[in-house]
């Protein structure tokens, strides 16, 4: 079915276009639906990928960015030199795909495990925490007179509406409340400078290949705010899937991920870093109950939600270890 919906739009848009195949659903993605196919072409097929809200998920999240902002932002990035996939359409009501948009797919691998375990990625591995330093460099670099219309966020907004989002979830958790109280306490307020915060740059949402990053992906929450902010998130603690002594993704270390970050010609604000991981680490939690909720409640009852929402508690581990380091 979803093949004849592709061909039909690739028909209209992709010049020489004659069809879609070999259409396949990929695994990952709890809030967004991907699709893996090839288009058909006369001079050969290319590798392409549809990214879209799945049917019956109801309204996209008060804090996305939506599909055309996305969009927009993907394709800047890849003007600019960062990697990032070409967007090649963006659906319109014509193709009868729903709300989304269709990119050039970039072969590599996005699973951590592997990335983390396999030889075919061993030289790769000690030179991604520099890059992810030079890569955030670059996407925070983007001018901001070209993004389209975000939502501005500053750490005591974040604060205040990570707590309703707890509160709103009625499942009392000691060490949240303790988050919550040091995250109130150690508000380093405005940042200095306001760029693109890509709001989910993590192990997982990079394409990695033997030579290291080959794209960015899921900008749904984009936003502008301290870029710091970014930093923070790639060291939580639950994107290293097992190599902890390895803050940046399991990759490698802070020091590394700044250097990269200054070399390209940006300032680091470690304080700020590490106010970001906290805050990093109780939105996770937070984002993983909120999975397990949408998972009871439905309509769609997915595994994945439910296996997202049983790591809340690996995040309060998290969080004491931040908070109330052994020995301290």
């Amino acid at each position: 079915m979803i093949e004849a919906e592709l061909s039909r739009s690739v028909v209209r848009w992709c010049p020489g276009a004659t069809g879609a195949t070999d259409a396949a659903k990929l695994s990952g993605g709890a809030s967004q639906e991907t699709w893996r196919f090839d288009i058909v072409h006369p001079e050969g097929p290319i590798g392409a990928i549809l990214r879209r809200a799945p049917k019956g998920y109801g309204a996209a999240p008060t804090r996305a960015a939506g599909p055309a902002a996305e969009a927009r932002l993907m394709q800047l990035a890849y003007e600019a030199g960062v990697p990032s996939p070409r967007v090649m359409h963006v659906l319109v009501p014509e193709d009868d795909l729903g709300t989304g948009f269709i990119m050039q797919r970039i072969e590599g691998e996005t699973i951590a495990r592997k990335i983390l375990r396999d030889d075919e990625f061993a030289a790769a591995r000690p030179l991604l925490a520099r890059q992810i330093g030079e890569v955030l460099a670059g996407l925070h670099g983007l001018p901001l007179s070209k993004l389209p219309e975000l939502r501005h966020m500053t750490a005591t907004k974040e604060i205040a509406e990570f707590e309703r989002d707890y509160r709103s979830l009625e499942w009392p958790k000691p060490v949240f409340e303790l988050a919550l109280r040091w995250l109130r306490e150690n508000d380093p307020g405005p940042s200095p400078e306001e760029t693109l915060v890509h709001g989910d740059f993590r192990n997982g949402n990079l394409i990695i290949g033997s030579d290291g990053i080959r794209a960015v992906l899921d900008w749904e929450l984009a936003h502008l705010g301290d870029p710091m902010e970014d930093l923070g998130w790639v060291c939580v603690n639950s994107w290293r899937f097992g190599e902890i002594d390895k803050p940046v993704g399991g990759f490698g270390s802070r020091e590394e991920m700044f250097a990269g970050y200054e070399a390209a010609g940006r300032k680091v604000v470690p304080s700020r870093v590490k106010f970001w991981e906290v805050m990093g680490t109780l939105r996770w939690g937070i984002m993983c109950g909120g999975m397990m909720q949408r998972f009871r409640e439905g309509p769609d009852h997915s595994m994945e939600r439910a296996m997202i929402g049983r790591r809340v508690s690996e995040t309060e581990i998290d969080l004491l270890r931040l908070l109330a380091p052994r020995g301290s």
